[in-house]
């Protein structure tokens, strides 16, 4: 999302119309996930994966492509999803290697993601100081992402799913319901997500006041220590267990959000460095869980909490949007550490309880 300042610039959109706008990325990703997991099955989560990145590469083309506002709305709409067919489809491949190999691999792979997201914020923001053409970098970024894809695909375009067998048991939603808090969490934590990865660049740009090609360094300092952290979650929720490693990093969360708002750049990119670091184990962590539920096959798990989390990453900068035209992005920001707060709580009442974790 280096280009959303871009975006809000060339159209001359307030920040509240910014929101309309990437409600379409949640709203084609919900459109998405009842089809996610019928796709699946027909073509195996391998393929689907494949697919999905292909596809997501493309559309991504769009937005700046558009010529209108209409068009702008519409573009992020396919980009939401090809966005949730891939990230659900990636998920589940992880979820079934972890299950085929006896591996713990989702926080690793978390990592990757977020190490994707440092580097390409990074060479991103080099780009653009020395390229004048935003849909050519776009053009020439997909590009490598497809080929790359299409060269890695043989490695994993074969995995399929592990055959559940139907249970005879007639109450089946009873087993669904303690998925119901770790979904919250996961809605609560990927909210956070969504917010700062789409208006970390206007908080600094707007209301720190640097330039556009500085505005990028809050994402590349949130990016760099959430990729450091997935890559040591695993060892250290084997360690001291889920609810110990969610609540720690709600706390460290909350922490960053406090001096993000204070406004001042070094603290800020600080801050942004530290809510990256605490939120980084929190969704492996969820995923992981999900994949434990009792009675429920670890895929379905994880699918259902998943789609919701990821309907909380695209819904929460279109809130943010609206707070932020009500306000300004400081009291979006301060709503996003109260929103951690409910996930500590959630963590410490409900997940321990349902499953036992400690």
């Amino acid at each position: 999302m280096l280009y959303l300042p871009h975006v809000k610039t060339y159209f001359g959109l307030n920040d509240s119309e910014v929101g309309i706008a990437l409600f379409s990325l949640a709203f084609g990703l919900l459109v998405s996930i009842p089809l996610i997991p019928y796709i699946n099955r027909k073509l195996g989560v391998g393929r689907s994966t494949k697919f999905g990145i292909v596809l997501f590469a493309l559309a991504f083309n769009l937005p700046l492509f558009a010529s209108s506002y209409l068009t702008l709305c519409s573009s992020l709409l396919l980009v939401g999803v090809f966005s949730g067919f891939t990230d659900i489809s990636m998920n589940a491949l992880v979820s079934t290697i972890e299950k085929t190999k006896d591996v713990h691999i989702m926080s690793a792979t978390h990592g990757f993601f977020s190490l994707g997201g440092f580097i390409g914020a990074g060479i991103g923001s080099i780009i653009m100081s020395v390229y004048t053409s935003p849909a050519g970098h776009m053009m020439l970024i997909s590009g490598f992402i497809i080929l790359t894809n299409l060269y890695l695909a043989k490695n994993y375009d074969f995995i399929e799913e592990e055959v559940i067998a139907e249970t005879k048991d007639q109450n089946k939603l009873k087993y669904l319901r303690p998925l119901l808090a770790l979904s919250i969490v996961a809605f609560v934590i990927m909210f956070n997500e969504g917010a700062v990865e789409h208006w970390s660049n206007l908080f600094l740009f707007d209301i720190v006041n640097v330039t556009e090609y500085l505005a990028g360094l809050g994402f590349i300092a949130f990016s760099l220590c959430m990729t450091l952290g997935r890559f040591l979650g695993d060892g250290v929720s084997k360690k001291y267990g889920s609810a110990k490693i969610i609540s720690g990093g709600c706390i460290i969360a909350f922490f960053g959000y406090c001096c993000i708002i204070t406004t001042q750049l070094f603290l800020s990119i600080i801050g942004f460095g530290i809510l990256g670091l605490g939120l980084s184990v929190i969704i492996p962590e969820i995923f992981r869980l999900a994949g434990k539920t009792k009675n429920i096959p670890a895929s379905l798990g994880i699918s259902i909490v998943s789609g919701v989390g990821f309907s909380g990453f695209l819904v929460g900068p279109v809130v943010l949007g609206f707070i932020s035209n009500w306000a300004d992005l400081t009291w979006s920001f301060g709503f996003l550490s109260l929103l951690v707060v409910l996930a500590l709580f959630l963590t410490q009442f409900n997940l321990k309880k349902m499953y036992d974790v400690g």
